[in-house]
């Protein structure tokens, strides 16, 4: 089939072209143009076609749709920067899903949608019993969930065949920086962990079922990784050869997060394969020697790490005190 990825060179868009590849679709790749992305692009430039565009612009959607079966649109501003320029955000993440379904409904009307949404806007559930379906209500708890939601909205009602995919925590293949926020969150909060080739797995699978459209599905690891949230940065930390982070690092501010019920989504697209665990090995292995040079500087870079904790300096504080 052929395949349109709207920013096709993040997280997700990278693992989704993976699978479709394995798959032997036809894929055009959209997304702007960086360094990073042109790396990224060198690698597959041979196997798929690249447009470097700009989803606020009409007519680049409008030649990035033609003759396509299936759109997987990923491209979306996360925060912080939803936050910290919201109107930008707006217009890239609401008003780019809306300029890519009329340009789809212009030209290539009878394409499919697939949307990309998080299981965030859920909003604060962490005093419900779990598992998270999808006849719960959703609630927008910031600039983001309002995004994904309002999108949702737009392909629901766009007239196309589309589907929504609520992901669950999916890691980035690359190593990610250390900020404060990441300690925000209670050790004890639920979250559920999906290993990034399955997300691939997800969205290939998607693209060629005649039994997703018109539904929302919850993408998530299952029940083997429905974990906390201080089991997933510890796992984190055992790939770069450190020790588990103390509880008292983390903080109470509440968590988007829960466990899900995917029993739908693994029966329509079979794509759950990893656990956690194996996501840790696979990193590993990925680091080869680089992880024996962080172990070696293990004590200063686990330090540097807590330091990023304000909830652990005011722990140690209090010690001292007394």
């Amino acid at each position: 089939m052929k395949v349109l990825i709207t920013g096709a060179f993040g997280n997700l868009g990278t693992n989704a072209t993976s699978a479709l590849l394995e798959q032997g679709h036809q894929l055009r790749c959209f997304d702007v143009n960086t360094v990073a992305n042109e790396k990224k692009a060198g690698r597959i430039v041979d196997k798929v076609e690249v447009l470097w565009g700009d989803i606020r612009n009409s007519s680049e959607l409008v030649d990035a749709v033609k003759d396509t079966d299936v759109v997987i649109h990923l491209a979306f501003v996360l925060p912080p920067v939803t936050d910290e320029q919201a109107e930008l955000a707006w217009d890239i993440n609401v008003g780019g899903t809306q300029r890519l379904i009329e340009a789809m409904k212009k030209v290539s009307p009878n394409s499919k949608i697939i949307f990309s949404s998080s299981f965030t806007v859920f909003g604060n559930t962490q005093h419900l019993e779990p598992p998270r379906k999808v006849s719960d209500p959703v609630e927008a708890t910031d600039n983001y969930t309002l995004h994904k939601i309002e999108c949702e909205k737009l392909c629901a009602g766009s007239g196309l065949d589309w589907c929504v995919m609520r992901f669950s925590l999916v890691p980035p293949t690359s190593a990610a920086s250390i900020t404060s926020k990441m300690f925000a969150f209670p050790f004890e909060t639920r979250t559920e962990f999906l290993d990034p080739r399955d997300a691939g797995t997800a969205m290939a699978n998607a693209v060629s079922s005649k039994d997703i459209w018109g539904k929302i599905l919850l993408i998530g690891g299952g029940k083997e990784c429905q974990i906390c949230y201080g089991d997933f940065i510890s796992g984190q930390m055992e790939i770069i050869g450190l020790d588990a982070l103390p509880k008292e690092a983390f903080g109470k501010d509440a968590s988007y997060t829960d466990w899900l019920d995917t029993g739908e989504s693994q029966r329509l697209l079979k794509y759950q394969q990893h656990t956690m665990e194996d996501w840790i090995k696979y990193r590993i292995a990925a680091l080869g020697a680089k992880r024996g040079d962080i172990i070696s500087q293990r004590e200063t870079i686990r330090k540097a790490i807590l330091d990023q904790s304000p909830y652990y300096k005011a722990f140690l504080e209090k010690q001292q005190k007394g």
